[in-house]
């Protein structure tokens, strides 16, 4: 086996960039202080948690104000529409969704029902795309808030999300969009997309786990869904962690100045997964949009196997990936995101999702096709439906 570690779970977890871990470093050692404080530390805290907050927003295109900070993306998600959907009941109680959103979208969403809200649920084509059409449709009944994800983690596709909040503005509905995947990967700009909030989160990026936000556009109401204080404008008790939020901070700014040349050279070593594995391999399906797809994601499915087997053999020749969403691969369940796709759950089974980082080269490319095609060939030997094909 070949020495060399291959890592292509960056959308999971991904390395915290060394500058990131050297500001964060005296801030965990001597840095504490409460920023609600008023002594001299308290002070010092508050301005590193403000200079962190430019960072952020300025990554997005947004206002340092409309940062709120949380702990994690999925905190920031249930923030969006626990908070806004709340917010807004008297105006409508619907909450319109698409269909492969995250865990942390759908769950909040369904909690509303049982508070009297109605949910509903957009479809998406053979590529992930939810349509303006079928938006537009939905929202002849009203609804209080619209969430579509930008980019989906699990198979790439970056959603029109410019249209989609313009013909949510056009009928006096926010949009919250999921950029989990997106911020930081490719240019968003608030004031152009057009988005009403946005969660983001900066793991993907170089940054610490512990930090994350919700870009809250002025004018957008929300109720908090952790009370007891009078942090981050009332929307989220607690102290907040400020050596995480000053590294989010830092890996935001280093992330909005070398994302093009980082694109530039994750773009051609993901086509080559992506045009390579199914040339090589029969029966090998790639997921999502062929071009309008983050710059680091490559997903396929492979038929006739499941897709723990195939990690569970990558991973002994010394390639990590993944297979779906690292919050349900776990779950044994059908990812309802290929399913949405038009995918039978058979071939959902082999979902394999690569997403990749700095250490990536072009060389992987070669390790992963030669690893996959003896593994691909040992499982199917082993399963009856490939012996039934």
């Amino acid at each position: 086996m070949d020495s060399k570690e291959i890592y292509l779970d960056h959308i999971a977890a991904a390395p915290v960039r060394s500058e990131v871990v050297e500001t964060m470093i005296p801030l965990l050692e001597e840095g504490f202080g409460n920023p609600q404080s008023v002594h001299g530390r308290g002070q010092r805290a508050a301005e590193v948690l403000a200079a962190a907050r430019e960072r952020v927003a300025g990554l997005v295109g947004a206002d340092s104000a409309e940062v709120v900070f949380t702990a994690t993306g999925s905190e920031a998600n249930n923030l969006a529409i626990l908070g806004i959907g709340r917010s807004r009941k008297k105006i409508s109680n619907r909450i319109v969704v698409s269909a492969i959103e995250h865990h942390s979208i759908l769950g909040p969403a369904k909690a509303l029902t049982r508070e009297g809200f109605e949910l509903a649920t957009l479809p998406v084509d053979r590529y992930g795309f939810v349509s303006g059409e079928s938006l537009a449709a939905e929202l002849e009944r009203g609804a209080a808030l619209v969430s579509i994800t930008h980019a989906n983690t699990e198979i790439g596709t970056i959603e029109p999300i410019g249209e989609l909040a313009s013909i949510c503005a056009d009928r006096g509905v926010p949009l919250h969009t999921d950029a989990w995947g997106a911020a930081g990967m490719i240019p968003i700009e608030m004031k152009a997309l057009g988005a009403s909030a946005l969660t983001l989160a900066g793991q993907n990026f170089g940054g610490p786990p512990g930090a994350a936000a919700l870009v809250l556009v002025a004018g957008t109401g929300a109720r908090p869904i952790v009370t007891g204080g009078i942090q981050e404008r009332g929307l989220r008790a607690g102290q907040e962690n400020i050596p995480a939020i000053a590294g989010f901070g830092l890996a935001a700014e280093l992330a909005a100045a070398d994302m093009e040349e980082r694109a530039g050279r994750l773009v051609p070593i993901r086509d080559a997964l992506l045009s390579r594995l199914p040339a090589e391999i029969d029966d090998l399906i790639p997921t999502g949009h062929p071009e309008k797809r983050l710059p680091g994601h490559a997903s396929v499915c492979v038929e006739y196997i499941e897709g723990e087997g195939m990690l569970l053999l990558l991973d002994r020749a010394g390639i990590m990936a993944a297979s779906g969403s690292a919050c349900t691969s776990k779950a044994l369940k059908g990812s309802h995101v290929l399913e949405a796709i038009g995918l039978d759950a058979a071939t959902a089974q082999g979902s394999l999702v690569m997403t990749l980082g700095p250490g990536n080269t072009m060389e992987d490319v070669d390790r992963v096709v030669d690893a996959m095609k003896p593994i691909v060939a040992r499982l199917r030997e082993m399963s009856p439906l490939y012996k039934r094909k």
